[in-house]
Order: C-alpha cells, then structure tokens, then sequence
C-alpha cells in the first residue's frame, strides 16, 4: 500500500512514522520546512484536562508516548511535568470543574479538585481571592515541539518513509468518490507531478481545509491567530511552577527557563474568518503583549508594571467550530486528521496511530474516534470542549 502524507507538522511527522511501523510505502509532503509551521510556535503543553471523554482519552494515549519518547526515538524532548493548574472564578465554572474531574479520573487521568488556597501550594504567587476552586494534574507538563519533530522525523526517515521538504500538494485527484493521486509541486519547478497512491492522509493543520476542498470536501477547520509573549517577569516564576490558566478570561502563563516565562491568552473578540495561512503576521502585536500581561497580574504577583516584554511570535490554532479534531476517513481515499484547536502537538502521538490505523484496517482500536467525525456538525451532534485557552 502507498501513502501520501500531507503536512510535515508533529501530527502528520506522527503518522507517517505509525505508517510506516505498518509496512506502508510512505511519502510525505511538506510546502515549507519540518515542524516550522504550527508545530514550532506553539506553547509545548501537555495535558490531561479536557472537558471530553475524547480529548482526555486523546491526551492520556499520547501520553503513553511523550513518557518514553527518549527510550523509542533517542531523542530528550525536555519533557517538565510541572503540572497543570486551572482556575475558576465562578460557581458555574467551579461545578463543571468538579464534573471534569470526576470523568477524568474514571478514565485514569491524576487530576485532583482544589480550593483556591490549595492552588497557591502549586502557585504561591497566586492571589486566591478571585477564584473559587481550581484543578490540577501533577502529570501534565510541557515539552519541545521542535525536538519531538527531530525525534519523528529521524525515525521515520529510519523505517523509509521519503520526506519532502519544499514541496506543495497542488491538487488531489479522484476516481468516482475514491482519492487516488495527488498532483505535487516543489519549489522552483515549473510543472507539478502526478503521483498515485492508495490513502491520503490530511494532516495539513491550518491549510487542512485547503487540501480537503481539492478532492471536492468541505472541512468545517479554519486558521486563527494566536499569541505568546516571552517576558522578564517581577519576581521570577519558580520553574516549579504548574502552566497556569485563568480559566474565564482566556489568561495563562508558565515559567521558562533561566527565568523569563511566557504568557499568553485570547482577549480580543471574534476572529478573522478570512484570515489566509499563507499570509498572517508572524510577529507579536505589543499591544497584545502588554494586555497579556495586565491580565496575568491582575491575579499573580510575578507579573506588574516592572515586567520586560523580551519578544513573541504568533502562529495558527486549526479550529473547528467545536474546538475539536476531524478524525475519519471522510471520503474514501482520504483520511482527515486535523483540526485539534490548539490541542495538535499534545495529542499527536495518539492521532498519528489512529490515522495509520484507519488508512490499514478502515478503523481503530486506540480509542472511539466516533464523535470525531466530520458530519457532526451537520448533524448537530457536536462537542463542547471548555477547557481552551
């Protein structure tokens, strides 16, 4: 069996290597460079507490990878299991708190409910006033999106999967309902090149929609610009401690290492509908910045008028309406594993394996992708994930 993979981010890097541990004839398509689109500017969080039964199923498969990761690929990721803390201000918030938590543990996540005292034990230069309850998990953490690109990429280069960097999928082709070949264009050249293959799979992040729309499907998965600054923050953040979410406005920072610590958040509205990948701004807006960091220090005392904004980046979240991934075969030929609204580096290892497993056997045993599919929002049957920053 041939496969082509398209996008050369952490999820379709993961695919391609699962692919290949299934003796799939494996390509792998990437416009620009390795991880150096989504991958590269996201925050590295890894975590459990989700507001679904999916996303924790997702998160706690991958975890199962992320813990090893230097005994299977060789590579040390800098996994840190500082903890996740999430905050409530409201009752409402606070039960469903208390929901997630219980759900979470069923599924054998370590999470654990907090009153806003206890949270200070995790994050002493928290102000607890403000909150009512707050949860955590002291097996979440972050990692190195950059260096788990290097990890899968050696190791599927190793199984023989061709990876090819600077090279654009141009259009996909279908026999009758069924994709059968894509037409692939590398930089520089003037024609494109027809390939054929039995399974594409649409790992393609932010442009996932993109490709869907060649091969006649619409992808419910649209780009929106994301923030991080990098911050000298007054005093330091202990490096113990958790990432750390303020849960209703959308606030969250974690420490760096030798003392900055970054911060981040959605604070302005409804996005741009017409925002094109190919052409967002790359760069952190310092009035963005700033209101980052107003909002961090109107609840910890690490953040104040004598903090120093170093610099940021901006990269893309792939959200779907549900803040949930596509995850299915949609049409045959083609599987679709994309939009994860934020979640893509975290839940990679997990969703690698599944798309090798629905190209190979039609569906997978990791876990129940049923609510994933792409019809739900037709059907209205859709996913409520609030646990989004």
């Amino acid at each position: 069996m041939d496969a082509l993979v398209v996008g050369g981010g952490v999820v379709g890097l993961s695919a391609a290597y699962a692919l290949s541990d299934r003796d799939v004839n494996v390509t792998l398509v990437e416009k620009g460079s390795l991880g150096n689109a989504s991958t590269a500017r996201s925050a590295g969080g890894i975590r459990s507490q989700f507001s679904t039964r999916v996303n924790v199923e997702l998160s706690l498969a991958s975890k199962e990878v992320w813990n090893s990761f230097e005994e299977r690929f060789g590579v040390d990721i800098g996994l840190r299991k500082n903890g996740y803390l999430f905050l409530a201000r409201s009752e409402a918030t606070a039960e469903r708190f208390r929901e997630n938590v219980e759900m979470q543990r069923e599924l054998g996540a370590e999470s654990e409910l907090l009153t806003p005292a206890e949270a200070t034990e995790h994050c002493p230069g928290l102000d607890p006033e403000p909150f009512v309850a707050a949860t955590y998990n002291p097996d979440d953490g972050i990692a190195d999106p950059n260096l788990a690109v290097q990890g899968y990429a050696e190791a599927a280069r190793e199984r023989g999967v061709e990876i090819r960097t600077k090279t654009a999928v141009t259009d996909l082709h279908r026999e009758g309902d069924r994709v059968v070949g894509a037409d692939l264009r590398e930089v520089g050249a003037e024609r494109s090149e027809r390939v054929e293959v039995d399974r594409v799979v649409n790992a393609a992040g932010a442009w996932a929609a993109a490709i869907g729309e060649m091969a006649g499907v619409d992808l419910p998965i649209a780009p929106r610009r994301r923030q991080i600054a990098v911050v000298d923050p007054t005093p330091p953040v202990p490096e113990s401690v958790p990432l750390t979410i303020d849960l209703e406005t959308g606030s969250y920072f974690r420490p760096e290492r030798d003392g900055v610590a970054l911060v981040g958040g959605h604070f302005d509205g409804d996005d741009d509908p017409d925002q094109d990948p190919d052409a967002y701004d790359e760069g952190m807006d310092v009035e963005w910045a700033a209101r980052a960091v107003e909002n961090a220090a109107e609840y910890t005392e690490y953040f104040g008028l004598d903090t120093r904004i170093q610099r940021g980046w901006a990269g893309l979240y792939a959200v779907t309406p549900d803040h949930h991934p596509v995850v299915e075969e949609t049409i045959p030929g083609l599987v679709t594993v994309a939009g994860f609204s934020g979640h893509g580096f975290q839940h990679a290892p997990a969703s690698g394996r599944i798309a090798a497993d629905l190209v190979v056997d039609g569906e997978t045993d990791l876990l129940d992708v049923s609510p994933l599919a792409g019809d739900r929002f037709e059907r209205g049957d859709t996913l409520t994930e609030r646990s989004v920053a």
